[in-house]
């Protein structure tokens, strides 16, 4: 991307951004790519990175882990193991194979399922392997300490035997002079030590030529000699050599590992990169949760649709000290290119010009960004910036003259890529000469199809925006009661800049601002009184918004929540109705298995019994018991209209009928008491008692 001026980053304080983004980076080459943080101008490497940091940020918030445990620094230790003839030490090796244990988790991290979630991510080693023969080289040659191993050769291993030997044979040998020694009187409070790698034993200098050996030298009192017994010089001189075959073959193992595996210099130093990635990725995932960052839409245009848009800077100090940050919600794009923001000063407006071209510089840098994630962010090649305070621009730059200079860079250079930034256009000369120049380089910068912000205090520029295709209004709102700003910029209208009000509410005589405002034109004046009062009416009907809004919304929530009690209720009832049925359909169930029982018993009765004729009974009363009241009250009227009762004896053929059940049949036979009744295809044993004699009833119709 191209900055203008060279101190945009500064004037932007997107090295501060950079700063903080460095202390999350635990890495050496993690914190190299925060320092040299670049601001990208191709749509697929950004999102890329966005997407990695978005996904990062995901594993964060969910507390998951992954691992990036290895934060050594040893890309010289790795840059050594390519060059021929070199020799890495056991410590070096260590090193080295802790990043390959890293390096290893990493991958193993990366199964099927996670490269499918996580698939920004895995992108960083998509185009790597891992090799695990070089872990299991070192693993042959080094234990866990980096000391070489006994069995790395042959030879290592006879002179390590040798060695053992000769120390122990020495120990036993010094530790019998000792005690003659001591014995004697002459060892010193000390008795023994080192010297130059040998073992001597600590004598009263008085006594020293009284003992054979090697005189190593004396205590600084001169009180204690140190002398190497003549009994164990041998023995000495045969350990010294061995440790000093020992050290030959260990550099030699050395060598030979170093030799073997400087192949794998470049993928060792791969692994390195890996992982100063996933820790400089990491590093923009905290960030991003600091500021409470989001990934918007990017699209491959100049286009800027920013909803709740925060001050990165401005939300984590407010944040600390407890204070709100006022979002910005606005909208640039091919219709509505220049945005001029207008209103008293210290009211924000340079804040939010600040807020637009920090979060656009780090969305273009690969970080996440301080605004809803429904916003839509474009892609620019240029973003130049004029702020004409001495805290952000050198005093000898503050001039007109100065600022005609990066006008004219501006209107030469600009395109329909171009994102700007212009504080106070016009500003450091006469109103009317200055506003006249204003205007035309508002018109060049929108000819040009450039997107950018604009403020100012001028009128003729409200004015200008007010009818100029391409231009809008906007104002930084202000409290006239409390005096207050409100941060909060509107768009659509132009603001005021509360010039008098200001004087009136501080307490200014009132005959100086009369005498002040009979200098002003009176046109002009008037039109800054009728955006003071369209400012505070536009308030007042915001203020009515936000209150009906808020009495809509408990209205939605008195509606669900009755919906909620009627649905209980509904659902309440629903509960007893089923309730009912199952007790119906229960007795039902029961009556049937009570039915079922007493069928089956009524079938072993018949088997068993020797008169039929009381099972028949049973089997009847047990048929038509329950149904009884039912079917004699239909019964009854049906067989009334077909039948007269006659009071005859009852005889075999009779036509009868039963006082139970009204049911009607032909007496077959008389036994005694009892009757045998053809009632349909079935022969009953009926009590003659229970019988009624009747006569059918002879219809007739009438021609």
């Amino acid at each position: 991307m191209r900055l203008y001026p060279d101190t945009a980053l500064q004037q932007l304080e997107f090295d501060k951004v950079k700063l903080l983004l460095k202390e999350h980076c635990k890495t050496v080459l993690a914190q190299r790519r925060a320092e040299h943080l670049r601001i990208h101008t191709k749509k697929d490497f950004i999102e890329l990175e966005l997407h990695q940091t978005h996904e990062f940020k995901l594993l964060l918030q969910q507390q998951a882990y992954f691992p990036i445990d290895f934060t050594a620094h040893i890309q010289q230790e790795i840059k050594l193991l390519g060059i021929p003839g070199a020799t890495l030490g056991g410590e070096q090796w260590i090193q080295i194979r802790r990043l390959l244990n890293n390096a290893a988790s990493i991958f193993r991290w990366f199964d099927d399922e996670r490269r499918l979630a996580y698939s920004a991510m895995a992108k960083v080693i998509e185009q790597h392997y891992y090799e695990k023969i070089i872990a299991e080289c070192i693993d042959e040659v080094l234990d866990e300490s980096g000391v070489v191993k006994d069995n790395a050769s042959e030879e290592l291993y006879q002179i390590r035997m040798s060695l053992y030997k000769r120390r122990n044979e020495l120990r036993r040998m010094f530790e019998k002079v000792v005690a003659k020694l001591n014995k004697a009187g002459y060892t010193a409070d000390i008795e023994e030590g080192f010297s130059n790698g040998r073992r001597v034993v600590a004598v009263f200098s008085e006594h020293k030529r009284q003992i054979k050996g090697i005189l190593h030298g004396e205590s600084d009192s001169r009180k204690t000699a140190f002398i190497e017994p003549e009994e164990t010089i041998e023995l000495n001189n045969a350990v010294f050599s061995l440790e000093h075959e020992e050290s030959r073959e260990v550099e030699r193992i050395l060598k030979a590992l170093t030799a073997k595996l400087s192949v794998y210099a470049s993928l060792i130093m791969s692994y390195l990169e890996i992982i100063a990635l996933f820790d400089y990725i990491r590093a923009k995932a905290k960030l991003a949760i600091d500021m409470n960052a989001h990934m918007p839409n990017v699209l491959d245009k100049a286009h800027l649709a920013l909803k709740d848009a925060y001050h990165p800077l401005l939300y984590l100090y407010n944040k600390v000290s407890g204070k709100q940050t006022v979002p910005v919600t606005l909208q640039l794009d091919a219709d509505n290119r220049i945005l001029v923001i207008s209103g008293p000063n210290a009211g924000g407006k340079t804040v939010t010009m600040k807020t637009i071209g920090l979060n656009q510089m780090m969305l273009q840098s690969g970080l996440l960004v301080p605004v809803h994630p429904t916003s839509q962010m474009g892609i620019f090649k240029q973003l130049f910036i004029h702020i004409g305070d001495t805290q952000s621009i050198e005093f000898e730059l503050s001039t007109y003259s100065s600022h005609l200079m990066h006008m004219k860079y501006f209107i030469e250079i600009a395109n329909g890529k171009t994102l700007f930034f212009i504080d106070e256009l016009g500003s450091g000369s006469d109103p009317n000469l200055g506003g006249a120049f204003a205007e035309v380089i508002m018109e060049e910068l929108g000819r040009r199809h450039a997107i950018g912000i604009v403020t100012t205090h001028y009128l003729n520029l409200k004015v200008m925006a007010n009818h100029t295709k391409g231009i809008i209004n906007g104002a930084m709102q202000f409290d006239e009661v409390r005096l207050l700003p409100m941060y909060q910029l509107m768009v659509g209208k132009p603001g005021s800049s509360y010039t008098f009000a200001i004087a009136e509410r501080i307490g200014l005589p009132q005959h100086l601002i009369n005498r002040a405002r009979k200098f002003v034109d009176e046109d002009h004046f008037k039109l800054d009184r009728l955006l003071n009062k369209t400012e505070q009416d536009v308030q007042h009907l915001d203020k009515e918004k936000k209150a009906l809004g808020k009495l809509l919304r408990e209205n939605e929530l008195l509606k669900k929540e009755l919906e909620s009690v009627l649905q209980k209720e509904k659902h309440a009832q629903q509960i007893e109705l089923l309730k009912h049925q199952n007790q119906v359909s229960n007795e039902k169930i029961a009556y049937l298995k009570d039915m079922e029982r007493k069928l089956k018993q009524v079938v072993l009765d018949w088997k068993k019994a020797e008169d039929k004729n009381q099972v028949v009974k049973n089997l009847q009363s047990l048929l038509f018991k329950s149904k009884e009241q039912i079917v004699v009250n239909k019964l009854a009227k049906k067989v009334d209209t077909k039948y007269k009762e006659l009071a005859t004896e009852i005889v075999v053929g009779a036509l009868v009928k039963l006082r139970k059940n009204y049911q009607v049949g032909k007496v077959q036979e008389i036994r005694g008491k009892r009757a045998i009744v053809q009632i349909g295809q079935l022969p009953m044993h009926v009590d003659l008692a229970d019988l009624i004699v009747v006569e059918k009833i002879e219809t007739t119709t009438t021609a």
